[in-house]
């Protein structure tokens, strides 16, 4: 038995390291629960709770990650567990678009937003935003977003090249403000989303002191009211799937790292 307990842990740690994606730092392991030997409380075991309840809209109106949960949530971010869950989900989008019949008529749309959906802000979090652990600061991320740096989400950048393969037109809505407008489409275009039927920003005089769920339920609103039907709505963000004019079916990714309402 002493045998045992010696190679087990020691064969884990093997595995773990071994099975790292290139590119991904060595100290970012993959995600697992932390307990001690004997099924000692570890502290930070509870984060994987608490990111659950994240993800199911359990928990809601958080301003920050919480302080005991920024090591936990960088690891799950740059581990591989974020891009399985995102695969899960993009999977899911896939099958159900290829169970549909199109019209034909070029108005079947799916709805893709942007940030933490689309395209990835982890290089902003991971230099020194403590993964969501620090408070928002509008002026520092929209410079990160001028700087049209942000790399695409793999599993969404296939998702979306999939659906344009069945006929389906793509419309990003973002809260990114309309200033932002040529970055973002040169963002998007550099990192592998070559077309889109429409891009739309915020524009804030029309939608001072409104919320996200308010906003984007409008912008659905008018774009079925132009005679488009929503077939697919994605995002990362409970605000992008709650509300109004949701479409036929949505899809939520994971991001565990900040709440927009």
């Amino acid at each position: 038995m002493a045998l045992l307990l010696l190679w087990f842990p020691a064969n884990i740690l093997t595995i773990s390291e071994g099975t790292c994606e290139a590119g991904i730092i060595k100290q970012i392991h993959l995600l697992r629960p932390r307990s001690g030997a004997r099924g000692d409380s570890i502290p930070g075991l509870s984060c994987l709770s608490w990111r659950l309840a994240v993800e199911t809209n359990n928990i809601i109106g958080w301003k920050t990650v919480p302080e005991e949960c920024e090591e936990y949530v960088g690891h799950y971010m740059l581990g591989k567990q974020y891009r399985k869950d995102s695969r899960a989900v993009a999977k899911e989008a896939f099958l159900y678009a290829q169970s549909l019949k199109l019209a034909g008529d070029g108005k079947d749309i799916w709805i893709f937003y942007i940030d933490e959906t689309t395209l990835s802000n982890s290089p902003y979090y991971y230099a020194q935003h403590g993964f969501g652990a620090e408070p928002y600061n509008a002026t520092l991320f929209d410079e990160w977003v001028m700087e049209g740096a942000a790399p695409a989400l793999p599993e969404s950048l296939l998702l979306y090249n999939k659906l344009l393969s069945l006929g389906i037109k793509v419309v990003f809505l973002t809260g990114r403000q309309e200033s932002q407008r040529n970055t973002t489409a040169s963002n998007l275009k550099n990192v592998g989303y070559h077309t889109w039927d429409k891009l739309i920003l915020k524009e804030p005089s029309k939608y001072s002191g409104k919320t996200a769920v308010f906003y984007k339920s409008n912008e659905r609103k008018m774009l079925e009211k132009k005679g488009y039907r929503i077939i697919g709505n994605i995002g990362d963000q409970w605000s992008d799937l709650l509300g109004t004019n949701t479409g036929n079916r949505t899809f939520k990714l994971p991001d565990p790292m900040y709440y927009i309402s």
